[in-house]
């Protein structure tokens, strides 16, 4: 499987689900932490997969590799997933080839986020690929493949407004907060989960609301701690988040917890509150959810806010789209070169077997470098040839006589 010829685009596959055909209960079946991304890499292993990497967000899973078949790496994928595979192929897609790399490099730009130019997905990216090379699952391939991608997300981002105003998921729950509280500034605000999306949030709640009113609470305190004593707002242990949630106006839920945090007791006959949950799979209990006392927003909700930002960024999707195909054609020359390398492997050893020729009269030691040149110089030649024409073995032919012409 993990010969040359098999290590091509052809053979590149993305399958995966997202926000467009899923909400957020069936993408939760399908998150991978760390833990399950270890456990899929060594399945991988054992289907003979050599190179591929799994992208997990809030907003999506996708398995990205080189395989026979996309089903190989679908059924790597949820042999470490809560959902069954029939699950998860009821709201797939999958992609082969050239669509799964323009997938790829959509994905890397922000133009597949659920918030148009979400330009945090590349710091995603750039994790879940140092995962899977840390484990010896990136070769040639997926290194070139995200090479570019990277650099095209860059240019994207140098270049254009995709990523232009403040917008993310963080700052859509603070517009949410503006728009419907009034008087946000001086409620009481409990921040469950200290995580990035958790910590950008509460950086955000600061610079936009004007408040400091705010609680923290982690399940590892000496995270809530440190970003309490940096931000100047107050922290207390996970023992007292009932009386915390009781207490405060606003909640706002970032954990990456597996269980419900925020159950109906917890909230019952305490008060109007909003709650806003950014945690996949979602931490607030489904009938804590339906409380009379309780306006309830996630993720997917946030995500339909449309304002001048968003206007302004689609319109700056077709500079964006122009600058990925330059950098894809790149890659998929990239591509195509690689197919012929055998080829010129195979043509290097056979002009090396004629410089040692004894019946060729200019077969001399003092001559090598100057033989070493013309070798290198009739590759070069055969490649460009190759690319241009596509005739590999008419090609090969040609440089035989070429380079024995100029040894005569």
């Amino acid at each position: 499987m993990n010969s040359h010829y098999f290590q091509n685009i052809d053979n590149f596959f993305v399958a995966g689900i997202n926000y467009k055909k899923s909400d957020a209960s069936v993408r939760g079946q399908f998150a991978i932490g760390n833990e399950q991304y270890s456990a899929l890499l060594e399945q991988a292993a054992v289907e003979g997969i050599g190179e591929l990497f799994v992208l997990s967000t809030c907003n999506r899973t996708e398995i990205y590799g080189l395989a026979h078949c996309p089903h190989q790496l679908i059924r790597v994928l949820c042999s470490q997933t809560a959902g069954s595979k029939e699950t998860f192929l009821r709201a797939a897609y999958i992609k082969q080839g050239p669509d799964a790399v323009q997938h790829v490099f959509n994905v890397g730009a922000g133009l597949d986020s659920q918030i148009l130019g979400d330009y945090e997905i590349v710091g995603q990216l750039k994790t879940a690929v140092k995962f899977a090379k840390e484990a010896g699952f990136i070769g040639a391939f997926s290194e070139r493949l995200i090479n570019s991608v990277l650099q095209s997300s860059k240019n994207v981002k140098n270049n254009t407004e995709l990523s232009g105003g403040t917008v993310s998921t963080a700052f859509a729950a603070v517009q949410d907060i503006r728009t419907h509280v009034p008087e946000c500034s001086r409620k009481k605000i409990l921040l469950v989960g200290t995580g990035k999306i958790g910590r950008n949030t509460c950086k955000n709640l600061v610079d936009y609301l004007g408040t400091t009113n705010i609680t923290l609470i982690n399940r590892s305190p000496e995270k809530a701690q440190a970003l309490a004593t940096e931000l100047g707002l107050l922290c207390a242990p996970v023992e007292m988040l009932e009386s915390e949630l009781r207490s405060a106006d606003i909640v706002i839920v970032a954990t990456n917890a597996q269980e419900k945090t925020i159950l109906r007791h917890h909230l019952e006959g305490s008060g109007s509150k909003l709650i806003i949950d950014l945690s996949i799979p979602y931490n607030v209990a489904d009938d804590a959810q339906t409380l009379p006392n309780v306006r309830m927003v996630n993720v997917d909700e946030l995500s339909k806010m449309k304002d001048e930002t968003f206007r302004m960024r689609q319109a700056e999707v077709p500079k964006a789209k122009a600058i990925i195909e330059e950098v894809m054609l790149e890659f998929e020359e990239w591509c195509d070169m690689r197919r012929h390398v055998p080829l010129l492997k195979d043509l290097k050893a056979k002009l090396r077997t004629l410089y040692q020729h004894p019946e060729c009269p200019h077969m001399r030691a003092q001559h090598a470098k100057l033989l070493d040149t013309q070798i290198q110089r009739v590759l070069n030649e055969t490649a460009g040839r190759i690319k241009e024409r596509n005739e590999r073995g008419c090609q090969y032919i040609s440089a035989l006589h070429q380079f024995i012409s100029t040894q005569n």
